[in-house]
């Protein structure tokens, strides 16, 4: 039986489900919060960047929307998200304010957009996918575009504990991206510090969560009753997808202890 779809094209819909990157697996099945956090750490990171009706916002990967309709609950003056994904750039445009915000197809290392444009900023769930140089890359360039003083957030997934051997976080970054088919490379979360502090940016906030992206409380949380069923039916039905996820879940369970979601609201100084 064929997985429910949204009216919308979704990123990936074009994939079988043995290759499709994880991420867009599992927005394919009805997941529509994808953050290492969840909910929770993405609202603490929206709290932190205390977004007002003065601040020009920008957003790295919005993907489907949902910080961006989280962030325009907060009535900035204008947003402007910056997306790869052609699926995804429409999904976050059905949430835009006609006139004061835009999404647009575009890649994070070079949004094209103005130097010191945004009082704030923020990208999720991004950084982890890129090689070291990308990161930095992706960083300055959130440096660029913010003025003296604007609020960066991240949220990301993060190794734990900081002096954990190399060769054991390097294994840990090779099941991670055999499981979800992309390439994953979480830093530790003084490595995080680290690239934001090498960038120019000064940390205001940090906090991190258990990484419980497939557990079933979290899912409940994250997607509300009906969500989480609509997922679970989604899931029960579609035979390759479950060994996918199977995997997945897997593997997280696996590196649990090793694992965590970590968000810094930072400060551009220099």
């Amino acid at each position: 039986m064929a997985v429910r779809q949204e009216s919308h094209a979704l990123p990936g819909a074009h994939l079988d489900w043995e290759k499709m990157p994880g991420h867009w697996l599992l927005a394919r099945l009805g997941k529509r919060v994808l953050r290492p956090g969840g909910l929770e750490l993405t609202r603490a990171m929206l709290d932190g960047l205390d977004i007002s009706p003065r601040d020009t916002v920008v957003e790295l990967a919005p993907g489907l929307g949902t910080t961006a309709r989280l962030a325009l609950a907060r009535a900035p003056a204008s947003y402007v998200g910056v997306e790869r994904d052609e699926a995804a750039v429409a999904s976050t445009r059905r949430y835009l304010r006609p006139g004061r915000d835009d999404c647009r197809r575009g890649v994070a290392a070079n949004t094209e957009l103005p130097d010191a444009f945004a009082s704030v900023l923020y990208g999720e769930a991004m950084l982890t996918m890129q090689t070291t140089p990308q990161k930095e890359a992706i960083v300055r360039e959130a440096r660029r575009v913010l003025r003296s003083g604007g609020r960066y957030g991240i949220h990301e997934l993060a190794i734990a504990p900081d002096d954990l051997a190399v060769a054991e976080k390097e294994a840990i970054q090779r099941e991670l991206s055999d499981a979800i088919h992309v390439g994953a490379r979480p830093l530790t979360v003084g490595e995080w510090r680290e690239l934001l502090e090498g960038a120019g940016f000064r940390i205001l906030q940090t906090t991190t969560a258990p990484m419980h992206l497939l557990h079933p409380t979290r899912i409940l949380a994250d997607e509300g009753l009906a969500g989480a069923l609509r997922f679970a039916a989604n899931v029960a039905r579609t035979p390759a997808a479950w060994r996918r996820l199977g995997e997945m879940r897997s593997m997280f369970r696996k590196h649990e202890a090793r694992l965590c979601a970590v968000m810094f609201v930072a400060e551009a100084v220099s």
